[in-house]
């Protein structure tokens, strides 16, 4: 556990609550977000992550500075996957883009809390129990394996048991009723299918907890480290969605290296519990290095996936482009339509086909 001052806590604290509210004060009115606006967006919530984590190296230390840098750099990889999932919840339930931005700032308060929780349960279980890091680690290997054979896209928004459980509670009318949550029809209180979807969104974030939470653990068990890079995390994960909305399908190598990456920080998870439990002899994965392999790998898969755009990209090499004729110049592909709003269709997930 690190030295962390109150006042830190403190800052952290008012700096959310304030970023939140500009936020929220900011797209008070629903309204399309374009490419600009989410960059701009992006930026910010970068900025603010690295601004905190330059306070966290000077004022708690480098070995902190360390950790949270690379806590933050893997749960903004892991988060990735959570983009696809909100493509495919908004696809499923026809969600007007003006309204997308909402439903995405409830389930980012509801993140936050949930993720909150969990981490507060892990690092109690981890520091009573050292062999759960085992268990943790046949997590990652489970999610590794389910990366690689593209068997991670089973999450049916329909089917999901947040929005059963929703139906059950309160009646969820079909259609929209603007940007609103509830409306009365014949004087009783029905729910509009935004609430649907912040519930689905919801239950979403709690899978991406099974594989976020025992990886963060993996880098540090010191609460302050593990929330504060989470939520610096989950916080520009609505940015980043309407900024890489329309390319979301480009990155099919992020998904191998989001595997690699889940891989590596289960092998750490291993060491850290055989040096604990078994033997000091056997080497640990320093902080600094794992921070290295994860950007290592990532700058590798996102440089992969631009160089070589997947089969079927506008980008990518097609069949027409080989074959000419004398009387005939080369053909290409028809024009990626789908602009910076992102497709009409929700993308697959990296790597699937």
């Amino acid at each position: 556990m690190h030295d962390v001052p109150l006042w830190l806590w403190m800052v952290f604290a008012v700096t959310v609550l304030v970023s939140l509210t500009v936020d929220l004060l900011a797209h008070r009115q629903a309204h399309v977000i374009h490419f600009k606006e989410a960059a701009a967006w992006s930026a910010v919530w970068v900025g603010l992550a690295i601004t905190f984590g330059v306070a966290v190296f000077l004022v708690v230390g480098t070995s902190a500075g360390v950790e949270y840098t690379t806590a933050w750099l893997l749960e903004k990889s892991l988060s990735v996957d959570n983009l696809f999932v909100f493509a495919l919840i908004f696809g499923y339930f026809k969600v007007p883009r003006a309204y997308q931005h909402r439903v995405l700032f409830l389930g980012v308060l509801g993140a936050l809390v949930f993720r909150g929780l969990f981490l507060a349960a892990g690092v109690a279980v981890v520091s009573r129990f050292t062999a759960v890091l085992f268990v943790f680690a046949a997590i990652l290997f489970w999610s590794t394996y389910k990366i690689l054979k593209e068997e991670d896209d089973s999450f049916d928004p329909g089917k999901s048991l947040a929005v059963k459980l929703l139906r059950k509670v309160i009646p969820v009318r079909d259609d929209y009723a603007g940007p609103h949550f509830f409306v009365k029809e014949a004087g009783k209180r029905v729910g509009t299918p935004l609430l649907a979807v912040v519930a689905a969104i919801e239950a979403a974030d709690l899978v991406f907890a099974v594989d976020s939470v025992p990886a963060v653990l993996a880098v540090s068990s010191d609460p302050f480290i593990v929330y504060t890079s989470n939520a610096f995390a989950i916080l520009g994960l609505r940015a980043l969605y309407f900024m890489l909305a329309g390319l979301l399908d480009r990155f099919h190598y992020l998904s191998t290296g989001l595997a690699i990456i889940l891989a590596f920080i289960g092998i750490k998870l291993i060491l850290q519990a055989s040096h604990k439990l078994i033997s000091p002899a056997i080497p640990e994965v320093p902080s600094p290095l794992s921070l290295a392999v994860i950007t290592a790998v990532l700058t590798i898969s996102i440089t992969l996936s631009m160089l070589r755009p997947p089969p079927g990209h506008p980008e990518a090499p097609s069949a027409a482009d080989t074959v000419t004729s004398p009387d005939s110049s080369t053909v290409d592909d028809p024009p990626d339509d789908s602009g910076p709003e992102g497709p009409t269709d929700p993308p697959q997930r990296p790597g699937t086909t």
